[in-house]
């Protein structure tokens, strides 16, 4: 502003008679003219210059005041930890927020709080409060205080108080043993403070603590078994915009242990997430999971506390809310977790604490192991997963497992084996404060020196595997040393990095050979071009370019952005008739359409509230396959499976509907449906048994050769959907189901060819099969309306009693299930190199919808 003042202190008002004068002083002894037009020039000139200094000077001012601005800008930072009162016995007051006791203790933790931040010259600055948040009794009857300090900082002093809070004698202030601070005169008002722990609290749940927040607390009694769930659960998603703490407690000696048994949250983290503490505040050093997405009850999401208490906190934004969540809480004593000690004889198993549940935080282990005299021994793990973000596995300094001085962490196969050359070994398990796991599950097993595997093929890994696995195109080693040094048949795909591989993977969508070896010339394209489903061929610089090079979208159906194309086989068409390249754009969240009916109806394949016999599968947990029906034949039980995919229709297969001499299996009347069943015989509280209105068999089913082998059937009568009924998607006519993609089949079928019924429903992962491999091993009797799937290495399959079920695909964009396919017919069951024959649904599409409405 200076230039502005200075400009007006020289501008004095001019004489009445001529202005130039002020301006153009005339020199001594010489009469100056009157020229109206260089004085006008000469004010203008004047006057720009006068506004160029002004702007100037504007500019200085604004970018001073802009950078005082930002100065003064302050970000909300909040400090979590505990300190332990060693002065103050525990009473059960303590647990209720709202007593006097609580409030009392809590103002005198707070004001002491003051003065301990006083002692950091960065921290007492910009300090605004305390507060506790809980209390907890420690295990010497001791209280322990949970509280949460808010500074208000400049932006610019940002980073500076980052360090601060990480640093524990910055945040609270120099380390002298036990404080002892007197807070005014009143006898006993003295605490003397032990074990101080503080940290930031994540930015995410501090700008949540603006929504909608609810705090509960719960203190477990040995015994007993209590329930927490997400707001609304199990009738209602979850509300938005919410943050909801459960702050749970156990007795002294004791270690909470937390279950999920329903977890289904958006999948993003940043957006709805759940946290779990070891730490009844939401201290960043002490998380032990952070969750979001779906979780089967099969994944066992069992958590341990590493002391008494345990904190579980869930954040919602305004968008895409889900069923959320059930866990149940329980206390268990802490010497029911130890773990180590000596190990001896010929053999024997360990796991880490808890296995199969997360091990606790805070654990140390050390497991002695000595087999007999003149032996060696070695560890084989059948499950290792000992992950923490950001830890590499080639270097663990946080969770890891030590076996002669070898550390370990991350993910290993169950391959993994660790010899001695002597008959002693010494394992140590250590995790630290944060982040767990599930561990590990171990065998030791003594072995001769000389004869490691006896009978069988050793591997370089120390894996001792059948001899008749050798050379057999498989990784049954886990390193591929089985597979090393073989020499190639005529039966076999000869790899350029020296494997050989069955022959009927050849271009079967899957890189077996590593180098991708069986996957080239596989067609009529060339290199650095695409092929296209339509069999023609482009450049491969046209994909992703906007157009429709291929003519059926190929081409452009994998890129960021759809084109709209001319309506065929291999284009999904929208509800106004227009069509799209994007390939399987349905319910995958994203709005491709125009009219938005890509996402709509899209209530389906969600497995809603819970996180054949197969053979080689393995059983399902409650509401896992809530699509997933079981058909009885009156007097007969069990007989077929089939799909829910909507309140009244259902899917299964045309030759499980088909008259035989001695029953009527087209009779509506003679079947009972049975939703929501885990275990047969034992329906649950949310089992519902139907009866059947009506049976629509495809009227070109062939009884010979299983072609068009599919049938709706109507119930008599709509069903409620609940947490263990739900429907499955329906894929559209465009749907691509490729070679090689996973895929979930299940069913309460034969554990065996020519065994016995399951009782549980039973679940197994196979792969799709390329459709012309699948055709050479099946003799040629594959129809363009049959889907392949299987593990073509033999021992996991569908067999008799699964006919009708479904073949799941998960997509992997929105985690929704796809009803790829029905469980229609094999030869045998679990066979190598038999994959099973699936009635492929995406051809029956318009064919559901006509007789259904669906």
């Amino acid at each position: 502003m200076e230039p502005l003042r200075n400009g007006g202190k020289n501008s004095q008002k001019p004489p009445d008679d001529d202005p130039s004068e002020i301006f153009l002083p005339s020199p001594a002894g010489r009469k100056m003219e009157k020229n109206n037009l260089p004085c006008r020039t000469i004010t203008i000139v004047v006057i720009v210059v006068t506004i160029l200094a002004a702007l100037l000077a504007l500019t200085i001012g604004l970018l001073v005041w802009h950078f005082h601005l930002r100065t003064e800008s302050r970000v909300k930072k909040v400090i979590s930890g505990s300190m332990t009162i060693s002065n103050q016995r525990f009473s059960d007051s303590y647990e209720d927020s709202n007593s006097r006791q609580f409030k009392e203790l809590a103002l005198r933790v707070s004001e002491q709080m003051k003065g301990i931040y006083s002692h950091s010259p960065v921290l007492s600055k910009y300090y605004v409060k305390s507060s506790v948040q809980a209390f907890s009794e420690s295990s010497d009857n001791n209280v322990i205080a949970y509280y949460l300090s808010e500074f208000s900082v400049p932006v610019a002093q940002s980073s500076a108080v980052d360090k601060a809070i990480n640093s524990p004698e910055e945040a609270v202030g120099p380390k002298q043993g036990r404080m002892r601070l007197s807070l005014g005169r009143k006898p006993g008002s003295i605490l003397v403070i032990d074990k101080m722990m503080s940290g930031a609290v994540d930015a995410r749940l501090v700008n949540a603590t603006s929504r909608r927040h609810y705090k509960n607390a719960h203190h477990s009694h040995m015994g007993e078994l209590g329930t927490i769930e997400s707001p609304g659960f199990p009738n209602f998603h979850y509300p938005p915009n919410v943050y909801v703490e459960w702050q749970l407690r156990a007795d002294p000696a004791h270690r909470i242990r937390l279950e999920f048994t329903a977890l289904h949250l958006e999948k993003d983290c940043n957006n709805d997430f759940i946290k779990i503490y070891d730490s009844l505040v939401p201290t960043e050093k002490q998380v032990i999971a952070e969750k979001c997405g779906y979780y089967t009850p099969n994944e066992q999401l069992i958590y341990l506390s590493s002391g008494n208490v345990m904190l579980v906190t869930l954040v919602t934004n305004r968008e895409k809310n889900f069923p959320g969540f059930r866990a149940t809480y329980s206390q268990v004593p802490v010497k029911s977790q130890e773990c180590g000690g000596k190990l001896t004889g010929m053999n024997g198993t360990f796991t880490s604490p808890g296995f199969p549940s997360r091990y606790p935080p805070q654990i140390q282990c050390v497991w002695d192991i000595e087999v007999p005299a003149g032996k060696h021994v070695k560890v084989k793990f059948s499950k290792f997963s000992l992950h923490e973000p950001q830890q590499n596995s080639h270097h663990c300094t946080k969770d890891y497992l030590e076996i002669n001085n070898n550390r370990m962490c991350g993910e290993k196969s169950t391959s993994t084996v660790h010899s001695s050359r002597t008959n002693q070994i010494t394992v140590k398990f250590y995790s630290d404060m944060s982040y767990v796991d599930q561990g590990f599950s171990a065998e030791f097993e003594a072995f001769e020196p000389n004869d490691p595997c006896p009978g069988k093929f050793q591997c370089d890994n120390d894996v001792c595997v059948n001899p008749k696995l050798k050379c057999d195109g498989y990784d049954d080693c886990g390193d591929m040393s089985d597979e090393k040094n073989c020499v190639c048949e005529e039966f076999h795909v000869k790899c350029r990095n020296g494997f050989c591989k069955p022959k009927f993977w050849h271009c079967d969508g899957v890189n077996d050979c590593g180098d991708n070896t069986d996957e080239e010339n596989c067609g009529h394209c060339k290199a650095g071009e695409v092929a296209c489903r339509n069999g023609r061929c482009v450049p491969e610089y046209k994909k992703c370019d906007g157009h429709n090079d291929c003519g059926d979208g190929t081409d452009e159906s994998e890129c960021p952005k759809s084109v709209v194309l001319r309506c065929s086989e291999y284009t999904y068409k929208c509800k106004n008739n227009t069509c799209i390249s994007k390939q399987n754009p349905q319910c995958d969240g994203e709005q491709d359409c125009e009219d938005g009916s890509d996402e709509a109806d899209c209530e389906c394949g969600t497995r809603p509230y819970k996180s054949s016999r197969i053979v080689g599968g393995e059983e399902s947990s409650e509401g896992e396959w809530p699509w997933q029906v079981s058909l009885h034949m009156k007097g007969q039980g069990h007989v077929c499976g089939a799909s829910v995919i909507s309140n009244l229709w259902l899917v299964t297969a045309a030759h499980c509907v088909q008259d035989t001499e001695k029953l009527m299996y087209s009779q509506p009347g003679q079947w009972e449906a049975y939703l929501g069943l885990l275990t047969q015989g034992k329906a649950s509280t949310s089992t519902v048994q139907k009866s059947v209105k009506q049976i629509i068999s495809h009227p070109e089913y062939n009884p010979k050769t299983y072609d068009n082998d599919i049938a709706l059937m109507e119930l008599d009568s709509p069903v409620n959907f609940n947490q263990n009924i739900w429907p499955i998607c329906l894929p559209a006519a465009s749907h691509e189901f490729s070679a090689g993609q996973a895929v979930w089949i299940t069913g309460w079928g034969t554990t065996r060819e020519d065994g016995s019924l399951a009782s549980v429903l039973q679940k197994a992962e196979v792969r799709i099969i390329n459709d012309t491999v699948c055709n050479q091993l099946m003799n040629d009797e594959i129809t363009p309306r049959m889907i392949c799937a299987g593990v073509l290495a033999g021992g996991v399959d569908a067999c008799q009693g699964d006919s009708g079920g479904p073949m799941s695909s998960v997509d992997p964009d929105s985690g929704r299930l796809f009803l790829a396919g029905v469980v229609s017919w094999g030869d045998g069951c679990g066979r190598k190199n038999r994959p099973g024959v699936y009635t492929r649904v995406t051809k029956y599409r318009s064919w559901i919808q006509e007789e259904s409405g669906v």
